[in-house]
Parts: structure tokens; C-alpha cells; sequence
């Protein structure tokens, strides 16, 4: 009998989980640089996509300060128009993403 090899992270990638439109300012960067200010378009407990972000560096981790919420650290996945779709290192926790969805719906 043969087996396919399990991908762990293919099947993550591969299973969308509940995503909320948001408009959160938050502060980001890479490495060094300095911190700027970024608009969450989209979320998810797995990820996030940035709406504009110009001169990111796709094999650079991201780190991202969400108001409310300690720093976190997230991998850039795709890059298109200046939109970029990062992932988290670590899921947010399911309270800390109910929070965030209820907070932006109810602006």
C-alpha cells in the first residue's frame, strides 16, 4: 500500500477559516525599519491582509502592533498591488478574534 506524505501546513493553508472585514490602523514592520502605520482590511485567527504596503520585503518576518493586543510576529505569503497576506506565527487566540470582529462591526 502506498501513502501520500502529510502536509501539515498545505492542509492549513488549504482550509479557509471564518475571516472578518475589519479597518484596523495598526503599526508594522520588518527588522529594522521604522514603524508605520497599516489599514487590516481582512481577518482571520490564522492571518491578515495588509491594503497597502509598499517596499516589503516577502522573506522578512512581519511584526504587527493591533491596538489593544501585545506585538505579534507574521510570514508574508503573497504580495499583489501592494496589498500583502501575512500569517500569523501563532493563531490568536478564538476570545481575542471574537473580540476584534465584534469591536469592528460595531463601528
Amino acid at each position: 500500500m502506498k501513502h501520500e506524505p502529510f502536509n501539515l501546513r498545505q492542509t492549513k493553508a488549504t482550509a479557509r477559516s471564518k475571516r472578518v472585514g475589519v479597518a484596523l490602523i495598526c503599526d508594522v514592520r520588518q527588522g529594522t525599519r521604522p514603524w508605520k502605520k497599516a489599514r487590516l482590511d481582512d481577518l482571520s485567527r490564522e492571518g491578515f491582509r495588509i491594503a497597502h504596503l509598499p517596499e516589503v520585503r516577502g522573506e522578512l518576518p512581519l511584526r504587527v502592533r493591533i491596538p489593544g493586543l501585545h506585538m505579534l510576529s507574521a510570514r508574508i505569503c503573497w504580495q499583489r498591488g501592494g496589498a500583502v497576506g501575512c500569517e500569523f506565527s501563532e493563531p490568536l487566540h478564538v476570545a481575542v478574534f471574537e473580540h476584534i470582529a465584534r469591536a469592528a462591526q460595531e463601528v
